[in-house]
């Protein structure tokens, strides 16, 4: 590793031993970066100095901000962050925000002054966020005066925390008064691109959040890998998007792309489908990035919206079933591009160019990286096997002092948890996370495939599809559906439903119970927390065995 530019070392003393990273790929003329890079610098002052600082950046309801006037509240940040604060490089920031500028600036500022970024969703809670508090020994924390409750709370539990500032409240004490009296002069520090300039928190489907340790060039490899090669959007293109910045998904989306080419970005504290479509109408948005469940959710009020000026749609952050991307293909006449990524990887890196897509697949690995299906042992397996998927490239996992790491690189690669499929032409098809794989009367049933299949019936909306404990199968599959406005639970829905079931995939695979709610289990970033339906299926199976009757909320057959 390069000299670090971190007088707190923290950060980098918590890396895991070298010995147990993943094989890092950077030999691509594009990927090759130099030893001293600061990724701040590169996504805003390089626009400045190349004359290009009156072009539009950010953009939202509140304010628009060209790349000229972020930099100057970047750097009024770095300085009451140094000045101010007794901010030094390598020190760990919590972020608290909704998408909005000042979040950029702050997010950037404290890149640009050397530091480490812990940026946490809107509507955790002061447990929740007094986690990666005390997790990354964070000193200070920079919160949209809206979120004072629970931060305050959060306040209490983190005895390393010195300071709180908060921003929009128009106090005396406030960001905005400190800023005031800041320089908008600052300097970039001068960092090596493999200091940690980003802990990102995963969002807990399977337990306790790990904390993602990435670098400064890891912050343009998903640029210049994904974005370059695969997205291919122009600096006129104005990107969109529902995910949170604390959702690396929505960061890259939304703020890292659109920088790294110059363009700009707008930028929702609301999000939802919607919040979606008229915003794509009212700032002429041409390229989207949100999940499928948001693209379903959009497709019966488009006739509603002009969103005449998208050219790209995004998918990513769960399964994108084929229904949905021929729905949406249908009526906009644009192919959604899945893909798959990971926090641990910073952002997709298996997916597919438009002219490239096969309908049902995630695609092929992005340039710059590698993939592969191997089985439990980590041996190669031939195309046409399901196993585990492996990958390595530019990104990689490395946790922030953390046992698992052990158990996500394998071998120089990095091991997702999902299980895959690797056709003869090197596409690959999603099957399950590995730990949502069905095993019922000895059969293998992917349970995403279920629910791809319960999708394409008029009266679900969403749904979740699990195992659940049985006591002649060992394990049946078992359905959690929201139903459509205009249809209610009834025993003969839910015969039609697994009849449809039957009739669209192998009969086998059908769910021998359905249990309908009014929404489902998700995380702050919207995934589906599966894990959730499966104690929710314990729980009710418990019930049955103690009392000898079936659960009162599930229909069987």
């Amino acid at each position: 590793m390069a000299h670090t530019a971190h007088v707190d070392t923290f950060a980098r003393d918590n890396l895991p031993p070298q010995e147990q990273w993943p094989v890092f790929l950077l030999d691509r003329p594009e990927l090759r970066y130099p030893e001293r890079l600061n990724c701040a610098a590169a996504f805003l002052d390089r626009w400045v100095e190349e004359g290009r600082g009156d072009a539009p950046c950010l953009i939202s309801p509140a304010e628009t901000l060209t790349y000229r006037q972020l930099q100057e509240r970047v750097n009024r940040i770095c300085n009451v962050l140094v000045d101010r604060l007794g901010f030094v490089p390598g020190n760990r920031v919590l972020l608290r925000s909704a998408n909005n500028p000042m979040m950029v600036a702050l997010y950037l500022a404290v890149l640009k002054a050397g530091g480490v970024v812990v940026a946490t969703m809107p509507l955790l809670r002061a447990k929740e966020i007094a986690y990666p508090l005390n997790k990354a020994k964070i000193a200070i924390a920079l919160c949209d005066h809206r979120l004072a409750d629970e931060m305050e709370k959060a306040r209490a539990l983190a005895p390393d925390l010195r300071h709180v500032v908060y921003w929009g409240s128009g106090t005396a004490e406030g960001l905005e008064a400190l800023l005031a009296e800041a320089s908008p002069d600052f300097e970039a520090v001068d960092t090596a691109a493999d200091d940690v300039c980003l802990i990102g928190f995963t969002s807990g489907t399977t337990g306790e959040p790990k904390g993602t340790m990435h670098f400064h060039r890891d912050m343009l490899a998903v640029c210049d890998a994904y974005a370059g090669n695969v997205l291919r959007a122009e600096p006129t293109d104005r990107f969109i998007g529902s995910p949170p910045l604390a959702f690396t998904f929505g960061l890259g989306g939304i703020v890292l792309f659109p920088m790294r080419i110059g363009a700009s970005t707008v930028l929702l504290e609301k999000a939802g489908p919607d919040d979606l479509l008229p915003a794509i109408a009212r700032y002429r948005a041409t390229i989207c990035f949100t999940a499928p469940t948001a693209y379903r959710a959009m497709l019966p009020k488009l006739k509603d919206h002009d969103i005449s000026s998208l050219r790209k749609c995004v998918s990513a952050g769960e399964p994108l079933p084929k229904d949905t991307f021929n729905a949406w293909k249908a009526a906009t006449g644009i192919s959604l591009m899945d893909g798959i990524g990971a926090t641990e990887m910073l952002h997709i890196f298996i997916a597919a160019r438009e002219e490239e897509i096969r309908p049902g697949s995630t695609g092929k690995p992005v340039p710059g990286y590698e993939a592969k299906i191997v089985d439990e042992e980590g041996r190669d397996l031939p195309p046409g096997s399901i196993g585990r998927l492996a990958m390595r490239g530019p990104t990689g996992c490395r946790y922030l002092a953390d046992e698992r790491q052990r158990k996500y690189v394998q071998n120089g690669w990095n091991i997702s948890g999902d299980t895959y499929l690797m056709d003869e032409d090197g596409y690959f098809w999603y099957q399950a996370r590995s730990d949502d794989m069905i095993v019922s009367s000895g059969y293998n049933i992917a349970g995403p495939e279920v629910e791809a299949a319960l999708l394409t019936h008029p009266a679900v909306a969403e749904c979740g599809v699990v195992g659940a404990p049985d006591d002649g199968r060992g394990m049946i599959v078992k359905a959690y559906v929201v139903l459509r406005e205009g249809y209610v639970p009834s025993p003969e829905l839910t015969k039609q439903l697994q009849d449809h079931v039957k009739a669209e995939i192998a009969p086998y695979k059908y769910p021998r119970a359905i249990e309908y709610m009014e929404r489902l289990p998700r995380t702050q970033t919207g995934k589906l927390q599966r894990f959730a339906l499966r104690q929710f299926a314990e729980t009710v199976h418990g019930a049955e065995s103690s009392t000898g009757a079936p659960g009162n909320r599930a229909s069987a057959a």
